[in-house]
C-alpha cells in the first residue's frame, strides 16, 4: 500500500506544480488532543494535502473538540459547516449498526485481524457514508482495548455498580451486561470525569489513558484485547465533487500515506503507553482467566446481537472476515 499511495501522490504532485489560482482553507475538527497519535497523523495529512496541492487546499486541524465537540463533528461535515473531519467510527452505531463493526468484542483482537475486518467492511462503509453526503478518506485503528479501574477486579461480579465511561453503543451494552453503570463521556472530558468521580472505570486503549494521565485517578489497567476501534477521516461529498481530479488524487495519496503511518504509530504506541501507565503508578497486567472467560461469553452475546441488528450486510462482512482467518 505504501508504494501504491506514494506513486499516486508523486503523480499528483507533478500535475499540480503550477501555482493555484485560488486557495481554499479547510478546517478539520478533531475530537482528541493534539498530542494523540491520531491527531498527529491528521495534522501530517493536512500538511501533505496543502503541499501536494501547491497550497490550493490548505487543511488546518483543530484538536480537542475545539472547533466542534466530538459528537457534532460528523454532522458538521455532512452539512458543510466543516469540509473535513475525523471521528470515532463506532460513535455512530446508533445511526446504523455497520458503524459498530470494529467494536464487536473479541471478533478482531490483533492489528492484523483489525486490518482484515476493515478490508471486509470498507466497501459497505463507503456506500453507507456516500448516502450521508460523505466521502471516506482513511481509517486508523486504536491499540487493543483494556479495562481501567480504581479498585482491583478479578471477575465480572466485582464490576457490579461501578460507574463506567461509555462512548458508543458497544461500551454502553458492555456496561449493562457486566452490571456496571454507563456514563456517556467524550474523550476530552475523561480527566475531569475521573477526577470528580463522575466515572470510576472505562474500556479504552493504553493510548487514551496515557494521553489523559488517568493514573491521577485510576490504579489498574487489565489487558483484555477486547477490540481495536477505529477513527476515520471523511470529507463533505459536495466539496469532494467540486475538487479537480488532480487535487482528488493528491488527497487520496495523502490519505493512503496517513493510514499507513497512523497504523504504524498505533502499533508502536501500544507498548509505549502501557509502560507510561506503569511509570505513572498504575498496575498493568493481563486480566484473570476468570475475567477473560466471562468477558468472552459476554462478547458472544454482543456478537449475536450485532449480527441480528446489522442483518445480511453485517453477516456478509463477518463471514468474509472469518474466511480470511483460515
Amino acid at each position: 500500500m505504501k508504494t501504491h499511495t506514494s506513486l499516486i501522490l508523486a503523480t499528483a504532485l507533478t500535475a499540480v506544480a503550477a501555482a493555484p489560482a485560488v486557495a481554499e482553507t479547510w478546517d478539520m475538527p478533531l475530537a482528541y488532543a493534539g498530542s494523540n497519535f491520531h491527531s498527529v497523523t491528521a495534522a501530517e495529512f493536512g500538511e501533505c494535502v496543502t503541499t501536494g496541492t501547491g497550497g490550493d487546499i490548505e487543511i488546518t486541524t483543530h484538536p480537542s473538540g475545539s472547533l466542534f465537540a466530538g459528537n457534532d463533528i460528523k454532522r458538521a461535515v455532512q452539512t458543510g459547516q466543516a469540509l473535513i473531519g475525523e471521528r470515532l467510527l463506532s460513535a455512530h452505531q446508533n445511526e446504523d449498526p455497520i458503524f459498530g463493526v470494529d467494536s464487536i468484542p473479541f471478533l478482531a483482537t490483533s492489528f492484523d485481524q483489525a486490518d482484515d475486518l476493515w478490508e471486509a467492511a470498507k466497501p459497505t462503509m463507503e456506500e453507507l457514508l456516500a448516502g450521508q453526503n460523505l466521502k471516506l478518506l482513511y481509517s486508523v485503528p486504536w491499540p487493543p482495548q483494556g479495562l481501567y479501574f480504581k479498585e482491583p477486579k478479578e471477575s465480572v461480579a466485582d464490576m457490579e455498580g461501578v460507574k463506567f465511561r461509555s462512548y458508543n453503543n458497544a461500551t454502553a451494552r458492555l456496561a449493562e451486561l457486566t452490571g456496571m453503570l454507563p456514563v456517556q463521556i467524550e474523550a476530552a472530558e475523561i480527566s475531569q470525569a475521573f477526577a470528580t468521580g463522575v466515572a470510576d472505570s472505562m474500556i479504552s486503549s493504553g493510548a487514551t489513558g496515557y494521553d489523559r494521565k488517568v493514573w491521577e485517578s485510576l490504579n489498574y489497567f487489565y489487558e483484555v484485547d477486547a477490540w481495536l476501534p477505529r477513527n476515520y477521516v471523511f470529507v463533505n461529498m459536495d466539496a469532494w465533487d467540486g475538487l479537480s481530479e488532480e487535487n482528488r488524487n493528491v488527497m487520496l495519496g495523502c490519505a493512503g500515506l496517513a493510514e499507513y503511518a497512523g497504523t504504524w504509530r498505533a502499533k508502536e504506541y501500544t507498548q509505549f503507553t502501557l509502560n507510561g501507565l506503569r511509570e505513572g503508578g498504575m498496575t498493568v497486567e493481563p486480566a484473570s482467566d476468570q475475567m477473560r472467560e466471562e468477558l468472552r461469553e459476554i462478547g458472544e452475546t454482543m456478537t449475536a446481537e450485532w449480527l441480528e441488528d446489522a442483518g445480511e450486510g453485517g453477516q456478509a462482512i463477518v463471514d468474509q472476515f472469518r474466511s480470511m482467518q483460515n
